[in-house]
């Protein structure tokens, strides 16, 4: 009894420790990146991290191993760090994560943020049938085509609620929309993919226009966009339940995970952790920043 007894004791504290472990470990940090998770070869992005409490230090791991320390500013308004990449390459695309400490302890990783460069390859080109004005419950095909041969394709909207399509093909896929609905007009592009996050560069823009017969005429339904002089509009990679720039039921059903609003470098008010399991699982929003 006495052997039982010891026994059954030392499995009650190594269980109590265990769970006063679990139970010191810290809250999971946030982490984003600037200026979108779709970056040219070649160009430079800032990924944040940030922590809760007095965060000591911050690790940031990349495709699952360690990939730089830093140890963040004093700041009257956050505690937060930056990781800079100084240039966008095959060799920097792919997952990322981050962690911090505090005192001794460690915290969760963050959720995964992945990262993908364009403008690897070739540019596809991208056409519609039966044209690029149609009436509201005709169908219509993306094609979209690249000259050397790839294994996935993108069909991105530009929009803040658009998600992303994709289709398996070797030199050339097609996306059908149908019945169309003034929901579909826009702006389209495409991308080839050699793998997840390394993408082509962007094909030519293509606007669909779709028309809804009224009593007093057709009428033409135009997006509202909002326009880049610069490189195709950066977007954010977010999963998630709510945001307020997107809509909840957009993405309701190609999201798994979620996402919160967070302040992030003070000059900007407003971003979107970017998290999820890419490419099933994420949607596409603009990314505003002045």
């Amino acid at each position: 009894m006495p052997s039982t007894l010891a026994v059954f004791l030392v499995l009650g504290l190594g269980l109590s420790q265990r769970s006063s472990t679990q139970k010191q470990m810290l809250s999971k940090p946030a982490i984003w990146v600037r200026p979108s998770f779709m970056i040219p070869k070649g160009r430079s992005a800032t990924i944040g991290c940030r922590g809760a409490g007095e965060a000591m230090e911050y690790q940031l791991h990349f495709e699952g191993g360690l990939s730089a320390l830093k140890r963040p500013k004093s700041s009257p308004v956050m505690n937060w760090v930056k990781f800079p990449i100084p240039a966008m390459t095959s060799h920097t695309a792919g997952q990322y994560r981050c962690s911090y400490r505090s005192g001794e302890l460690w915290s969760e990783l963050s959720d995964p943020l992945e990262l993908v460069v364009t403008g690897l390859y070739d540019t596809p080109t991208l056409s519609v049938e039966p044209r690029s004005e149609v009436t509201s419950g005709e169908n219509v095909t993306f094609h979209c085509q690249l000259a050397t041969a790839t294994s996935t394709f993108f069909l991105l909207k530009k929009g803040r609620s658009s998600r992303p399509q994709l289709r398996y093909g070797n030199l050339r896929a097609e996306f059908h929309l149908g019945p169309v609905t003034p929901a579909h007009g826009g702006t389209y592009r495409c991308f080839g993919s050699y793998n997840n996050h390394a993408w082509s560069f962007p094909s030519k823009p293509v606007k669909l226009l779709v028309k809804v017969p009224g009593d007093a005429g057709d009428t033409t339904f135009a997006p509202t966009e909002h326009t880049s002089s610069d490189y195709w509009d950066s977007y954010e990679l977010t999963t998630g339940t709510q945001s307020q720039k997107g809509s909840k039921d957009s993405c309701a059903s190609f999201l798994q995970a979620k996402f919160s609003t967070t302040p992030i470098f003070p000059e900007n008010s407003f971003n979107i952790t970017a998290t999820g399991i890419f490419p099933s699982s994420f949607c596409l929003y603009p990314y505003f920043f002045l």
